[in-house]
């Protein structure tokens, strides 16, 4: 099933939800809807599902106006962030259910495709128990298998995994990507983690406030994100933005930071700018020819497993560095950070990409 929404808007009490959408899902393929809460990605998903009718423009089903079609009409499953199983079935039942209200299978038939999926998610063993006697990480994969043993030619999956541990997601994630790698069902996969779009790869709409930022495939926008705000989205930690001048003596970030222009900021005009640096790029030693140091005090240091977060100030910019291993600094010490010059985006003053890395760089850029 393709979908494509032409001019979509949703407004509810006064609000603009989502505002003048148009983007298309083609059949077969691995869609994931990146932004931040509140960006709107569930009223999206609803509006493709026909749980919402938009307040303006129309959405097509192959071709075919459904925008005013109920879910009930449309072939379309989907899976929410909470665990929404039926308390009273045992998880066989749950399984069962969709493919019990369609009617055109027999028992046998049933049996067979309930334990089928039950097994693609290692849940076969668990068939005779209730909701209730299952871990949340269970209790999902029941609502997976659910979703998936409609068949449906349309599968919208809203943040499934937001309320597993980390061990859990790490493990549905793989199993989800390798799920639908074997499939020829369409899928959307709402995230606010951009670590998830680069995951499953496939194409990536970046959504932020009601609007689309960027359509394509992930890597490509990973790597020339449009603007500073999908630079923004497609980063976590946050993208490190700095205001920069670029001259004739090269890039100036401070009185005391500047560096000749690496080859893909060569050919832009002299003025005022913005880059953009992501905080893995930055670290505590620099490449004997490319590396640029920038003196700063620690803000704050955060040990994250095997990574340290490093929030630090030079002048009147804030930089964030993930740096790998277990580093202990205190609040206010003084430490020397280092960026490449061949990682920096570069926006112009309106916050659009006019420079990214790897550009015209001869095998020299940063991938």
């Amino acid at each position: 099933m393709s979908i494509r929404l032409e001019s979509v808007s949703m407004v509810s009490m006064g609000e603009s939800i989502i505002n003048d959408v148009s983007l298309a899902v083609e059949r077969g393929t691995m869609n994931v809807l990146l932004g931040p809460t509140l960006a709107g990605k569930t009223t999206l998903m609803r509006l493709m599902a026909g749980l919402d009718k938009p307040t303006s423009g129309r959405i097509l089903d192959d071709g075919n106006d459904v925008t005013g079609v109920s879910v009930r009409e449309r072939s379309v499953a989907m899976v929410y962030q909470e665990f929404v199983n039926y308390p009273s079935f045992t998880v066989y039942e749950n399984i069962a259910a969709p493919l019990r209200r369609a009617k055109r299978l027999s028992a046998p038939q049933i049996d067979a495709k309930v334990r089928a999926r039950a097994q693609m998610m290692h849940i076969d063993h668990l068939l005779h128990r209730l909701p209730s006697e299952l871990s949340g990480g269970q209790q999902q994969r029941v609502a997976l298998a659910r979703a998936l043993v409609k068949e449906a030619p349309l599968l919208l999956l809203d943040e499934p995994l937001v309320n597993l541990d980390y061990k859990l997601r790490e493990e549905l994630r793989s199993e989800i990507r390798e799920i639908f790698r074997r499939g020829s069902t369409t899928v959307v996969y709402a995230t606010t983690e951009p670590q998830e779009a680069l995951l499953f790869g496939g194409n990536t709409i970046v959504l932020d406030a009601g609007r689309v930022l960027q359509c394509g495939p992930a890597l490509e926008i990973y790597d020339r994100p449009a603007t500073i705000r999908a630079s923004q989205v497609f980063s976590d930690p946050p993208i490190n933005l700095i205001r920069a001048v670029i001259g004739p003596q090269g890039c100036r970030l401070s009185p005391s930071v500047a560096f000749p222009l690496a080859r893909h900021m060569r050919a832009l005009p002299q003025g005022d700018y913005r880059v953009g640096v992501r905080a893995d790029h930055i670290g505590l030693a620099g490449h004997a020819e490319y590396g640029r140091l920038i003196p700063a005090k620690v803000e704050l240091a955060e040990i994250n497993g095997s990574e340290t977060y490093i929030h630090a100030g030079h002048g009147d910019f804030q930089m964030i560095a993930v740096l790998q291993g277990v580093h202990k600094f205190g609040l206010g010490d003084e430490i020397n950070l280092y960026l490449d010059p061949r990682r920096l985006f570069v926006f112009d003053s309106a916050g659009n990409l006019v420079a990214a890395p790897g550009e015209n760089a001869g095998g020299t850029g940063a991938h």
